[in-house]
């Protein structure tokens, strides 16, 4: 997409929601492009990541696909297949599964973790290129408050009268 060049005044004046949704799917494809050009999905690397106890299952132990898919609410997508994902690791050798349903990751699957979160730098960068430290620090406060300015289960008091 072709960002169009608009006045502060005009940008002023654009629907927060509709840019943030553009930024978010554009984020989405580039990081899972990055991905896919090392062989590799990003639902994969969350399943390791979230199967591994050196990163986000330190008390250990395997998990069901319902549980992974609950544990990943927050950034799973709705096309995101984990059954299929977990079945291509599990043919790798990265994932194995138990009498139970419940998978587990492999020392291989480790090994392939650590070599996959390699990526996540460079990916990053490619993302913040040109852009300040404290302008992105800026970007997200402003999205925090408009996240909490939106909440509608924060209650807020009655506005009265004739202004704020």
């Amino acid at each position: 997409m072709r960002t169009p060049q608009l006045s502060d005044a005009e940008l002023a004046a654009q629907p927060a929601a509709y840019w943030t949704g553009v930024a978010y799917e554009s984020l989405i494809a580039f990081t899972r492009a990055r991905f896919a050009e090392v062989g590799f999905t990003q639902p994969q690397f969350w399943l390791l990541r979230n199967l591994s106890t050196n990163d986000l299952l330190p008390e250990g132990g395997g998990r069901t696909i319902p549980e992974l898919r609950q544990a990943m609410s927050s950034y799973l997508r709705a096309e995101d297949d984990l059954g299929a994902e977990a079945d291509v690791l599990v043919e790798r050798g990265w994932l194995t599964r138990d009498d139970a349903g419940r998978l587990w990751i492999t020392d291989a699957g480790e090994d392939a973790r650590v070599r996959l979160k390699q990526h996540a730098p460079a990916i990053r960068a490619r993302i913040h290129e040109n852009i300040d430290d404290a302008d992105y620090v800026t970007t997200l406060k402003v999205l925090l408050q408009m996240i909490s300015n939106t909440d509608e289960s924060v209650e807020r008091p009655a506005v009265t009268g004739g202004g704020r």
